[in-house]
């Protein structure tokens, strides 16, 4: 039986301070990258999401000693090239970057291993990592009936060939995959992007060690560099925090201070287009340290007006693309969603799950091939809203909830978890929050 929670808010205002979790992309790469490693990593500020939790049990696995209390993570490793070929598969459960980035680690690896993952993960295509990957001399073949899908067998047959790979869309998994194959290849690898997609995997692979190149939208690495353990400070996670960022833009008298949270230029694609839509945004503390900038923001309710989310910002923000459609629900004129295709692969098809669930609260919202067309601003009505088992378009659904009339009931809230496992605590904390079971 389908899971359900219902959220009903009387005048809702947001207004307080949070630290939203670790950065889901940073805490997989951590873990990653302190695996490959010879010795001790430690890692502060770890998700402790469902998805880098799959990540993290995978290296137990390949035969990485990892400690983890709470958000702390402490990993010692004999280094890629003596991990021990696993007893069963491993799962990978419904993380895509999981997946994706793991193929090329085990491409290089000296283990032969069967990767897979849950239901809804096992129909998300494979192919443009695997592509490249063979190319490199990778060994993966296809344990069902279909090349494309998991589950997927990886023979770790290194050294593998350096290649100069034009991307044909800006994908940070794609690059990271190829990136992390490359540690274990022959020669210089390059990757070329048509846009810069996020950089966590650059950033941190020189934080072990590694000496690369970057221009512009061109990633370069000599194949066969040592990786030393080190300290990772995981920020908050930026997309976690733009739910509440959202929140804080469109509802009356909000404001909502966010604490710790990254701004990676690479990942501050919501920040842009909340001011370009009339939010106030205040940057109130720049922190950093060796690899990730994050600091202290503080978002207030504005009136906020209709605008075009196109181009190369795209990848700057393609995880906040669902939340950003519900804000234009509640901006004045005309909002364009385009040049985002990529959302058909995540971990559903989101522009038209977006557009169906919100038009069921009597949204203006219309699909595009690679986008999504939205008018507003519109009144909203409350309504059962399915998440998919997608973890961005339950929140979404909660979110929604601010700005409809009446209570909206999310079916399969448990996905939260895989991102933000407090979620609910934290929508009590910044709210006069009103839920049942």
């Amino acid at each position: 039986m389908t899971q359900k929670k219902t959220v009903a808010f009387n005048k809702p205002r947001l207004h307080g301070e949070i630290r939203v979790p670790g950065d889901k992309s940073i805490s997989h790469r951590a873990i990653m990258l302190g695996a490959i490693a010879k010795g001790k990593t430690n890692i502060s500020g770890f998700l402790e999401g469902e998805d880098c939790l799959r990540t993290l049990d995978i290296f137990k696995q390949l035969g990485v000693s990892i400690e983890r209390d709470g958000t702390d993570v402490a990993i010692d490793s004999p280094g890629m090239a003596d991990w021990h070929t696993p007893a069963g598969e491993l799962y990978a459960g419904n993380s895509g970057t999981t997946a994706r980035l793991m193929l090329g680690i085990l491409a290089g690896s000296n283990v032969e291993s069967v990767l897979t993952g849950d239901q809804y993960l096992s129909k998300r295509p494979m192919k443009r990592v695997t592509g490249p990957l063979l190319s490199m001399g990778a060994s993966i073949t296809a344990e069902g009936t279909d090349s494309d899908l998991l589950p997927l067998r990886v023979k770790g047959t290194p050294p593998l060939k350096a290649i100069d790979y034009k991307m044909p869309v800006a994908s940070a998994q794609v690059k990271s995959a190829i990136l992390f194959a490359g540690l274990r290849a022959d020669g210089i690898v390059t990757v070329q992007e048509d846009s810069v997609s996020r950089d966590h995997t650059e950033r941190m692979l020189q934080q072990f060690g590694v000496v690369l190149q970057k221009e512009g939208d061109t990633v370069s690495m000599e194949g066969g560099q040592t990786l030393a353990g080190t300290d990772v400070v995981v920020p908050g996670d930026i997309s976690s925090a733009a739910f509440f960022m959202v929140a804080a833009a469109m509802v009356p008298g909000s404001e909502v201070v966010f604490t710790d949270v990254g701004l990676n230029p690479t990942r501050t694609g919501i920040l842009d287009v909340l001011q370009a839509m009339g939010a106030q945004i205040e940057y109130l503390e720049d922190k950093g340290q060796q690899g990730e900038p994050y600091g202290t923001v503080r978002i207030s309710h504005a009136d906020l007006r209709g605008t075009e989310i196109s181009g190369d910002i795209i990848p700057r923000l393609i995880d906040e693309l669902p939340i950003l459609a519900l804000l234009a629900t509640q901006a004045a004129g005309k909002t364009v969603i385009k040049d985002a295709e990529e959302l058909r692969v995540k971990e559903t098809d989101r522009i038209k799950a977006v557009v169906t669930e919100l038009k069921k609260l009597g949204a203006a919202i219309e699909e595009t091939e690679d986008g999504m067309i939205i008018e507003g601003p519109t009144p909203l009505s409350g309504g059962t809203l399915s998440s998919y088992g997608d973890h961005r378009l339950g929140m979404m659904a909660a979110i929604a909830a601010l700005a409809a009339s009446d209570a909206v009931t999310i079916e399969d809230p448990a996905c939260i978890a895989i991102s933000y496992p407090n979620f609910f605590e934290d929508l009590e904390k910044l709210t006069a929050f009103q839920g049942a079971e």
